[in-house]
């Protein structure tokens, strides 16, 4: 059987901004994006726009802690209502598992010690219950991203920080997502993976900061690394590892338990995927960032070729956009599938081309703020968010949506 992404064909798709962090505390709201932009109530009209701008795919993601809202409880009543309109609308659905979040009810997060066979069951019983519509799963996305905002700059639950967060949290990200991915396997045979990663670019102008850069340049393929069997003896960061926390035995078990991606999905931001390190020391989130440069679709280029070398598999842009005018969107939007169709043509074995999200989206900064969730507005989408009198998100078609369905025709 000749699987999607071994036709030779070039697929368009949209995301729905689906990250899910539940968890408040002191001075910490729930960032729940879909929430926050009422695509709890506008799921069915949201999905069919993704029809109706060309898109063939979706990367659409399941709220974990709402269909599983107590240990042992499932309430499947909503997502059975979505996968019966993705499945009328005929859209070939990458489901993301985990978009940086995990229930209430788990204390202590992805280091709970039970988190690996728990992400793994909710997968199976997904891929279970959906196997006649559901086949191709992201197991969690962007994990090193996951793993640096909850291991080591204690931005997101668990909060852990510094080296020993770093290393607990990845052994737990690492382990989910291999046990995650055997046991969807066992659930649903012919299911298939898109392993997802953000594109983190480094660079610097000063020699006392190169061996930093060539460090991060490294951790930021740590994760796909350890899950492909690519971290022994002579990877440049086991001496990292194993001074902090990853034991013999750790690297034994990554050796022998891989996950391995059948195509390699890519998160490119041309504004925010190059940081720079300057004379100043920067962390690189969202509170404390490091000076970006905009390298267009010179890094778009970079990043898709490298995965694709690197893992031996096909990749897919599985995010891009611009924040900004709607000019400014599609100035980005006909270079980077102009680039896209580049590298096809070049030879590189790219199968898809993702604009993210749909619509308008709500800034993680939301959940340290305290304005109202339009006082985040991000313009970024192919459908724009208006806020009416009553508080009501309405969705407005603008030009972005119009010329992506002419590229998704080849015009």
């Amino acid at each position: 059987m000749t699987r999607w992404y071994e036709d030779g064909e070039l697929r368009f798709a949209v995301g729905f901004e689906d990250t899910f962090v539940p968890q408040t505390g002191l001075g910490a709201r729930a960032l729940d994006e879909y929430e926050l932009t009422q695509h709890y109530h506008f799921w069915r009209e949201d999905l069919t726009y993704a029809r109706d701008a060309g898109a063939s795919m979706i990367r659409w993601g399941v709220p974990w802690y709402r269909v599983n809202p107590e240990r042992g409880r499932w309430d499947w009543s909503w997502l059975d209502q979505v996968v019966e309109h993705l499945a009328d609308l005929g859209l070939v659905t990458i489901v993301d598992l985990v978009h940086y979040g995990t229930p209430l009810w788990l204390d202590n997060q992805f280091v709970n010690a039970a988190y690996p066979e728990l992400v793994a069951d909710y997968a199976a019983r997904v891929a279970e219950r959906y196997r006649d519509v559901l086949r191709d799963f992201t197991p969690l996305n962007e994990p090193m991203l996951n793993v640096l905002y909850c291991g080591q700059y204690g931005v997101w639950p668990p909060g852990l920080t510094g080296t020993d967060g770093f290393v607990k949290l990845l052994r737990a990200i690492v382990r989910g997502i291999v046990q995650t991915q055997q046991a969807v396997r066992t659930a649903s045979p012919e299911a298939t993976f898109v392993h997802v990663e953000a594109a983190f670019r480094f660079d610097t102008e000063l020699a006392s900061r190169a061996a930093e850069v060539e460090f991060l340049r490294h951790q930021a393929l740590l994760v796909e690394d350890l899950l492909v069997g690519r971290v022994d003896q002579n990877h440049p960061l086991t001496g990292f590892l194993t001074a902090n926390g990853f034991t013999d035995d750790d690297l034994a078990w990554s050796a022998a338990n891989t996950a391995r991606p059948d195509v390699m999905g890519v998160n490119y931001y041309p504004a925010l995927s190059t940081e720079i390190l300057g004379e100043e020391s920067h962390v690189g989130t969202l509170a404390d960032p490091r000076p970006r440069r905009d390298d267009w679709t010179g890094g778009l280029a970079d990043v898709l070729t490298k995965f694709a070398r690197r893992y031996e598999c096909p990749v897919f842009l599985t995010e891009t956009c611009v924040t900004g005018s709607v000019e400014e969107r599609l100035s980005w939007l006909d270079a980077s599938v102009a680039e896209v169709r580049a590298l096809r043509e070049r030879g590189l074995d790219v199968v898809g081309y993702t604009w993210w999200p749909l619509t308008d989206m709500v800034e993680w900064t939301y959940r340290e703020g305290v304005g109202r969730p339009m006082d985040y507005h991000l313009a970024m989408g192919l459908w724009d968010l208006v806020e009416d009198g009553a508080g009501v998100l309405r969705r407005v078609r603008n030009p972005v949506a119009d010329r992506f369905l002419s590229h998704t025709r080849g015009e």
